[in-house]
């Protein structure tokens, strides 16, 4: 079993959903991720070079969320999880992304999905 590196809360702008008011006006997203990954080589030289560093996910996710356009969560948060996996030392991560305004008539928080998806276990989505 792997350790885990957790980033939570991550809030992004982007233009995702089915409806055209939803692909036309920026609404607020939260991510989190759940990464699998071994810390121990970098945890005992504690050099930043031996370990995943969340400053380039998390750019890479504001990049993916803010320049993408797509009608699905599920399709969001698969692309979320491929852009994470291009570091080959991770072996798992866990997405799961809300949208915090949906557009429902009833009173709703939020509404989101949660995926998994391992090393090599599928290619990007087209976004």
């Amino acid at each position: 079993m792997s350790d885990v590196i957790e980033i939570r809360g991550l809030r992004v702008l982007g233009r995702h959903g089915a409806t055209a008011e939803e692909q036309d006006r920026e609404q607020p997203f939260e991510i989190e991720l759940s990464i699998e990954t071994p810390t121990t080589a970098a945890a005992a030289s504690d050099d930043l070079g031996r370990a995943v560093d969340y400053l380039q996910i998390v750019e890479a996710v504001c990049q993916l969320v803010t320049s993408s356009h797509f009608q699905l969560l599920e399709t969001l948060a698969a692309a979320v999880a491929a852009a994470v996996l291009v570091d080959g030392r991770i072996e798992s991560v866990t997405v799961t992304v809300r949208k915090l305004r949906p557009p429902l008539a009833a009173d709703v928080e939020t509404v989101g999905v949660r995926v998994t998806r391992r090393q090599g276990e599928t290619a990007a989505p087209a976004g």
